[in-house]
C-alpha cells in the first residue's frame, strides 16, 4: 500500500481529498494530514509517507519550500496542487522532480493515473537501488558490468545513459570525456559530476574497468598474446596496460594468466549477470 500524507491550508479541500476518493482501490492509504507547510514538514518527517500531495500556497512554508526541505533528509515522491493562475510558479517544482502537477478541482480519474506512474516509478527505484547496490558490493577484483546500470537506464540522467553506452560498445577506441562531452553538447565538468553521482566513480575508472574487464576474459581463452588484448581492448601501450590491469586485478597480466585468476574473473562475472 501506497503511504500518502495530504498537505493543504483549506479544510474543505482536504478533507475532500482524503474521505471523497476511494483511496484503498488505488492500494493507497492516507497516513496522515497537515493544515500548513510547517505542519506538513513535520508530519513528512514523522510519517515517511511514499507520496505527498501538497497545495502550493500555504502559511508559514509554501508547498514548494516545505518539499525541497524534507527531500534533503528524506526521499519521497509528490504531486503539487495548482491552479492555472499558479501554474508558472509552479514550474520551480521541476527542479524537485515533482511527480506531477494537479489542476484543482481534483479530478479522480486523473488521480489515479498519477498514482500509477508514481507507483511505477517506486517499483523502479526499488529495482534501480538493488541493481546499484549490488554493482557496489562486488568490489573482490573491482571491475564493472555496465549492463547493470543500463538495465536501470530509465533512472539514469540521459548524458551519463549515453556515456555508459559508449563505453560499453567503443571501449576498444581512443575515448575520453571531453570527446564524449562535446558529441553530446554538455561540458565535460557537468558529464563528469553526473557520471561520478550516477555510479560513484570516474569516467576513467569506469572505462579503465571495464576494458580490463574484457581483457580478463580474452587472457583467459589463451588465443592472443598479452600485447595483443592490450591493443585490442584500447590501451595503446603495453606497459600502461600492464599497470592499469595490476591496479584493478592485484597482478600482472602474465602471473593473472599462469595463477588461474581468469577462472574467477568468468565466475564473477556470470555471478554479477544473475544478480
Amino acid at each position: 500500500m501506497l503511504k500518502v500524507l495530504i498537505v493543504e491550508d483549506e479544510a474543505i479541500i482536504r478533507k475532500g481529498l482524503i474521505h471523497t476518493f476511494d483511496w484503498l482501490s488505488m492500494e493507497c492509504t492516507v497516513a496522515g494530514e497537515a493544515g500548513n507547510g510547517k505542519e506538513g514538514l513535520q508530519r513528512i518527517l514523522e510519517l515517511r509517507p511514499d507520496l505527498v500531495i501538497t497545495d502550493i500556497k500555504m502559511p508559514y512554508l509554501n508547498g514548494i519550500e516545505m518539499v525541497e526541505q524534507a527531500l534533503k533528509i528524506y526521499p519521497f515522491h509528490s504531486i503539487i496542487l495548482t491552479s492555472y493562475s499558479e501554474f508558472d510558479y509552479a514550474k520551480r517544482a521541476i527542479s524537485l522532480k515533482i511527480s506531477e502537477y494537479l489542476l484543482k478541482p481534483v479530478d479522480e480519474a486523473k488521480l489515479r493515473e498519477i498514482i500509477e506512474h508514481v507507483k511505477r516509478e517506486i517499483r523502479q527505484d526499488q529495482v534501480y537501488s538493488e541493481i546499484i547496490k549490488k554493482t557496489k558490493d562486488a568490489d573482490d577484483i573491482r571491475l564493472i558490468e555496465l549492463d547493470v546500470y543500463l538495465t536501470a537506464e530509465k533512472k539514469l540522467n540521459f548524458f551519463v545513459g549515453e556515456t555508459i553506452k559508449r563505453i560499453k560498445n567503443d571501449y576498444r577506441q581512443k575515448l575520453s570525456i571531453e570527446s564524449i562531452a562535446d558529441e553530446l553538447g554538455v561540458s565535460p565538468s557537468y558529464l563528469s559530476r553526473k557520471l561520478k553521482k550516477a555510479t560513484s566513480q570516474t569516467f576513467l575508472d569506469i572505462l579503465n574497468k571495464y576494458r580490463i574487464q574484457k581483457a580478463a576474459e580474452l587472457l583467459a581463452t589463451g588465443k592472443d598474446r598479452i600485447y595483443e588484448i592490450a591493443n585490442m581492448t584500447g590501451f595503446k601501450e603495453y606497459k600502461h596496460f600492464c599497470n592499469v590491469f595490476k591496479k584493478y586485478t592485484g597482478s600482472s597480466p602474465s602471473d593473472f594468466m599462469k595463477s588461474g585468476n581468469q577462472v574467477i574473473i568468468k565466475t564473477q562475472a556470470k555471478e554479477e549477470k544473475e544478480k
